[in-house]
């Protein structure tokens, strides 16, 4: 895992030390805009962030590994896990059922870890409507044309799937003002790096550092 703040720039661990539970951050974006592969660039970056794992009713798809990208589960299953309560949130999109488990997510934080959710704006608003503490950010696409382009050029859907991603996308993207941030998704490693400094600038708040701020007054 890189680190490019550096092992000894000193700055990673103290930034963990002394918080206990972590930060719960969502990063939603309309399907296509590439929030999934923001974030795993992000969590590869960052120590201490964690990406949650959906469960899905959805089959894998070629070169997607059960546990890794996602936990595959039957519908029978997901919908045992929904009416049981196991779900921070969950929602049917194009068909298939997506759910963060609360476990899961509540286990990261309890553990000092800071966790991102990578779920779609009707996920989010469930997650706020539980009154979940969270620090969200939407990922914007740089203009409708490039999203087409992107859907089109990553996918082998049909072009029904095709223009009904970018009908559901119109609704999604108009949702932005809903979030604390936002940020353009018009080059990867730029939009990783801002991604990456909503993190670090969220773990040095005066709310998650006050209580080590104190302990250092307390030495003068």
């Amino acid at each position: 895992m890189s680190n490019s703040e550096g092992p000894s720039s000193g700055q990673a661990r103290p930034d963990r030390s002394g918080h206990g539970r972590g930060l719960l951050f969502i990063v939603s974006a309309p399907s296509g805009a590439g929030k999934t592969t923001l974030v795993e660039r992000l969590v590869e970056q960052v120590p201490h962030l964690r990406m949650s794992r959906s469960y899905t009713s959805r089959a894998a798809r070629q070169g997607e590994t059960d546990g890794l990208d996602y936990n595959f589960v039957t519908r029978d299953r997901f919908e045992s896990m929904a009416a049981g309560g196991e779900f921070l949130e969950w929602a049917e999109v194009f068909g298939n059922l997506y759910g963060t488990s609360a476990s899961d997510t509540e286990r990261l934080l309890t553990g000092g870890d800071d966790v991102v959710l990578v779920i779609d704006v009707q996920g989010a608003r469930k997650v706020r409507a539980r009154g979940v503490p969270t620090r969200a950010v939407f990922v914007m696409p740089p203009s409708f044309e490039v999203l087409e382009q992107r859907l089109r050029g990553r996918s082998k859907d049909s072009e029904a799937a095709i223009q009904r991603r970018l009908q559901v996308a119109r609704g999604e993207v108009a949702a932005f003002t809903e979030y604390d941030f936002v940020v353009v998704n018009d080059e990867l490693s730029a939009a990783v790096d801002r991604l990456r400094g909503i993190i670090v600038a969220e773990r040095a708040c005066l709310q998650r550092m006050q209580g080590v701020a104190e302990t250092i007054v307390r030495t003068f």
